[in-house]
């Protein structure tokens, strides 16, 4: 009988319509299996998935079926991150309702994914920009408004005059308005924060909890949050009865100060300028420097840049008096905004002093040198030392200096240690219309007054004119704006900016524990089921913000009394981006491969299988042509030889057969591919997973041929081990896997077959001894593992002492490998 040809798309759909009908993935809400939650970061509805989508979502996938097979009762949900500026953009450009453009999305990237095989419970699908999600966004926002967690204050946006709109940080563009090419400015507005500062020595500490976690990660977040222990210190204005006051984690360089540095965002500037002479000049500087971003004014190669206020201040111990300049290169986000300036022990000070021929005084130098002070520097000096001309704190090391002078500043009154965190709180307000409304309605009697909870969700209107220009969309429908206050009933309006659409990434893990839950945003007794999320899979582009966000919401969630869980993931794998001639793919690039095709062309399971063959997960993944097509092939192989297998009459069950000789020889090498396949799959080495069935598969099908002329018992053991092969390989290619299970006479489906254990017995490995030889004399030998690589034995043979020596300085032409035998090298 011929071989079955290998058919991947009517196999593919065929499958794909069986998991549907059947819900194989929907959760058994009565198991009492453990529980093992696998979530893939969701997707924007952009309209297409692209390699990356395939990558992190392959990955949850091949992980969810595999803790299935394991006994995991699993909850792998999907859903949409539906709202934000792309879909406002199209509703300009093209003239599509933004509601019209994501839905539409949707629809076609359910299509995608679901070609793709993935074993999500679609019954848990969240979409965020419908009103039965973002109704528990305003929600939880009321929640936190009511203990403080919501506030309002003055904060600088990026602002466009000509549009006469806000913009996002990704609408300007080498500084200009991305619509119309103006030049974008900094403006003050009123805008809405979450406190997440409140949270930030907890979001800190609990780092240390989080041993699933990537080390880089938790290194990105702890630097984030940044805290930093010092000195608050005021130094009072030379001309009023105010004062200014500076944070510094440096108090033991307090008698270097030789100017003061203020943000041009600063409240106080006004105050300081005040019928000064300078006042012109410092407006106009401050234009400028609010108009560069603020990632380029923290940069260090940035030219400092600054202007002298005409104001000055008193050093506190001192009283000297120290001149006060606006400088580019200090934010408002950082300490107090204002910096007491040390040019002789900090870089971006001694450019700016010298700029601007600042004095620069030392006060601190290395052990060796306190016999002397030096002449002015030639850069800073920032390393430890001995403080020189600080009057009574002179000869004190650097480390006792910063005790000392903080406990003195604090006895005299002047100021007093602090912790600072580089964390800011999270401006949540947007002046866009695709987005949650902020539940809020402003009385000119009462103030902000929250929506009632009775009341949401507070619904998106659909009257609005998409123009670009004019701020807020929403103030632009007067049936939204205008609404009664709840408390005195007088006419008053709704806030008309939204949320930012990290809020709803903030909390929708949550979400897909009870997705049509009308009561609250989730059950909790589905939440103490569930929580926390056993294996979280995205980018790690998100390490910072989304992984920050969603960890103070869990607390601030479990603060409400809705769950116990402090932390929302236990453990996260952070995948490498896809890269195609040299760049990460993208649009504007033109490298991009469309999954459609490759899925047209060569099947889902091929796709899968490269994008977890081609690379391990946390590394970037190169694409190559040549691997999809030896993917393809591979898959292809398999296929043909259980098909050839599955013709004959006799069929074996998986099970463990005694036999001697090579029958035992075919078991053990089945039992030591399960030892493996297990092992790299739980530490997410798939590639070598999938290098391990690759070897099964080449060692079954050399011994195929013997199994249909001999004895039975051998024939018997090929059976199991074909369904071995199967099995190992059904979480990797799922449809194929089906189709192959059927072929070997078993019921589907195989997802919800056992994953098979290995006997110990049967994986040690035998020890050989291996001859070293340079130009066919021996010079070494040593012992390792039978079935050690050619590679590894290689460079365990040149890492010798004896054959290192003789080969050093010498060229190596050519190394002969006798597997595990011998290796020839020839100089």
């Amino acid at each position: 009988m011929s071989d079955i040809e290998y058919q991947p798309q009517a196999i593919e759909t065929r499958w794909q319509a069986y998991w549907k009908v059947n819900q194989t993935f929907c959760v058994d809400a009565t198991s009492s299996r453990p529980k093992y939650y696998c979530l893939e970061m969701f997707p924007y509805p952009s309209g297409k998935i692209h390699m990356g989508h395939v990558r992190v979502y392959s990955i949850g996938d091949l992980m969810a079926r595999f803790k299935t097979m394991r006994g995991f009762d699993l909850l792998h949900p999907m859903g949409w991150d539906a709202f934000g500026l792309p879909a406002e953009n199209a509703a300009i450009d093209k003239g599509v309702p933004p509601a019209d453009w994501t839905i539409q999305n949707i629809s076609a990237m359910r299509v995608q994914l679901e070609k793709l095989g993935l074993s999500y419970d679609w019954d848990r699908e969240v979409t965020t920009c419908l009103p039965d999600y973002y109704r528990w966004n305003q929600w939880l926002f009321i929640k936190m408004f009511e203990r403080g967690l919501a506030y309002q204050k003055e904060s600088t946006v990026n602002w466009c005059p000509s549009c006469e709109t806000v913009l996002a940080n990704e609408q300007v563009i080498d500084g200009l308005c991305w619509r119309c090419d103006s030049t974008a400015a900094q403006k003050r507005l009123t805008q809405w924060f979450l406190k997440i500062t409140a949270y930030a020595e907890e979001l800190l500490e609990s780092l240390a909890t989080l041993s699933g976690w990537p080390q880089r990660v938790l290194l990105m977040q702890k630097n984030w949050i940044g805290k930093s222990s010092g000195l608050e210190l005021r130094f009072p204005l030379s001309e009023s009865k105010d004062t200014l006051t500076i944070f510094t984690t440096r108090p033991d360089t307090l008698f270097g100060v030789t100017f003061l540095c203020i943000a041009p965002e600063h409240p106080m500037i006004p105050l300081l300028i005040a019928e000064k002479a300078e006042r012109t000049a410092v407006l106009s500087f401050i234009e400028k420097a609010q108009g560069q971003d603020k990632t380029v004014r923290t940069s260090l190669t940035l030219e400092k840049e600054g202007v002298f206020t005409g104001a000055y201040a008193n050093h506190p111990l001192t009283q000297e008096r120290i001149p006060i300049f606006v400088g580019n290169f200090v934010l408002m986000e950082y300490g107090t905004g204002i910096i007491m300036a040390v040019p002789a022990h900090d870089q971006r000070d001694f450019e700016f002093a010298t700029k601007y021929n600042l004095p620069i005084r030392t006060v601190i130098v290395p052990t060796q040198e306190t016999e002397s002070v030096p002449p002015s520097p030639l850069q800073a000096y920032t390393d430890e030392g001995v403080l020189v001309q600080s009057d009574i704190f002179t000869g004190l090391s650097t480390e006792d200096a910063r005790k000392a002078i903080c406990k003195y500043t604090e006895k005299e009154g002047l100021g007093k240690e602090k912790i600072h965190y580089r964390l800011r709180d999270w401006g949540v307000s947007r002046q866009r219309y695709w987005g949650t409304p902020i539940p809020i309605i402003h009385c000119k009697q009462c103030g902000a007054v929250p929506v009632p909870l009775a009341d949401l969700p507070v619904r998106l209107p659909e009257d609005i004119p998409f123009t670009g220009k004019g701020g807020s969309p929403l103030s632009q429908s007067p049936t939204f704006l205008n609404a009664a206050c709840p408390k005195c009933h007088l006419q008053a309006f709704r806030e008309t900016d939204t949320m930012d659409t990290f809020f709803d990434s903030s909390w929708y893990f949550l979400r897909y524990l009870s997705p049509h839950e009308t009561h609250a945003p989730f059950d909790a007794s589905t939440a103490a089921r569930w929580l926390p999320v056993d294996q979280y899979i995205g980018g790690v582009e998100h390490a910072i913000l989304h992984l920050l966000y969603a960890r103070f919401f869990t607390k601030v969630i479990a603060d409400l009394g809705l769950m116990e869980i402090r932390e929302p993931f236990q453990n996260l794998l952070t995948q490498g981006m896809v890269i195609k001639d040299g760049a990460k793919m993208s649009k504007s690039k033109g490298n991009v491969v469309n999954p459609d095709v490759l899925i047209a062309q060569y099947g889902a399971d091929t796709v899968r299988l490269f994008s977890l063959f081609a690379a391990p997960p946390e590394k970037d993944l190169s694409w190559s042509d040549d691997g999809v097509q030896g993917a393809f092939r591979f898959l292809t192989r398999v296929h043909k030889l259980v098909s050839r297998y599955s013709h004959r009459d006799h069929k074996a069950s998986v099970g463990h057969t005694e036999n001697t000789g090579v029958v035992s020889d075919m078991h053990r090498m089945t039992q030591r591919t399960i030892k493996r396949v297990t092992e790299d799959i739980e530490k997410f080495s798939f590639n070598t997973a999938i290098s391990a069935l690759m070897e099964y598969y080449n060692f079954l099908s050399s011994e195929i041929e013997y199994a249909i002329t001999e004895e039975s018992s051998y024939q018997e053991i090929l059976g199991s081990a074909m369904d071995h092969l199967v099995l190992l390989l059904s979480p990797f290619a799922p449809h194929l896997g089906e189709s192959l299970w059927e072929m070997l006479g078993h019921p589907p489906s195989i997802s919800q077959v056992a994953w098979p254990s290995y006997d110990p017995a049967y994986v040690a490995y035998e020890t050989v001894e291996v001859v070293v030889q340079i130009n066919g004399k021996i010079k070494a030998k040593f012992n390792a593992q039978a079935g050690t690589s050619d590679d590894i034995l290689q460079e365990r043979a040149l890492a010798e002492p004896k054959v290192a020596t003789a080969v050093a300085g010498k060229q190596i032409k050519k190394v002969f490998v006798v597997k595990g035998r011998l290796i020839n090298i020839v100089l």
